[in-house]
């Protein structure tokens, strides 16, 4: 099966051996295999799992931490676009574990606040929360 992972940063995951994507869309987690229905699905903050076959045929697994956006499925593919894209490598425990922080403590201020809530910056708070929360579990892989 033929993956594409696309990413604003432009960091990109491309396979024609794929056995297996797993990702969590808004739903909840799906596994992607060959065949599998045609779906477009909106993705949640999470881990992304991919097993493929390398060039020796042997079976690989590459994990990243992703962000919102789209899981595309078709006949002979899938494609994932995310905001955010994070090879387990490149992960920072201590960046996410401080961004985690910064975030809960945004949302507790901004939720006891006697004036109107500001949600745009409650939606960034609980956005950078959700993101950090998917490189700490991908950190937890290592």
């Amino acid at each position: 099966m033929k993956l594409q992972v696309l990413s604003f940063t432009g960091k990109v995951f491309e396979s024609e051996d794929v056995t297996s994507v797993t990702v969590t869309t808004r739903n909840g987690e799906i596994t992607i295999l060959k065949d599998h229905m045609p779906l477009v699905s909106a993705l949640k903050p999470s881990v992304l799992y991919i097993k493929y076959m390398d060039e020796n045929n042997v079976l690989q697994r590459e994990d990243y931490a992703i962000g919102w956006w789209i899981v595309e499925i078709w006949k002979d593919g899938v494609k994932v676009i995310a905001d955010m894209l994070i090879d387990i490598d490149e992960v920072d425990r201590e960046q996410a574990e401080e961004a985690k922080q910064r975030a809960m403590d945004q949302m507790a201020e901004l939720r006891k606040s006697w004036e109107k809530v500001d949600m745009e910056k409650f939606i960034e708070a609980e956005d950078m929360l959700q993101k950090s929360i998917a490189q700490l579990k991908l950190h937890k892989l290592k």
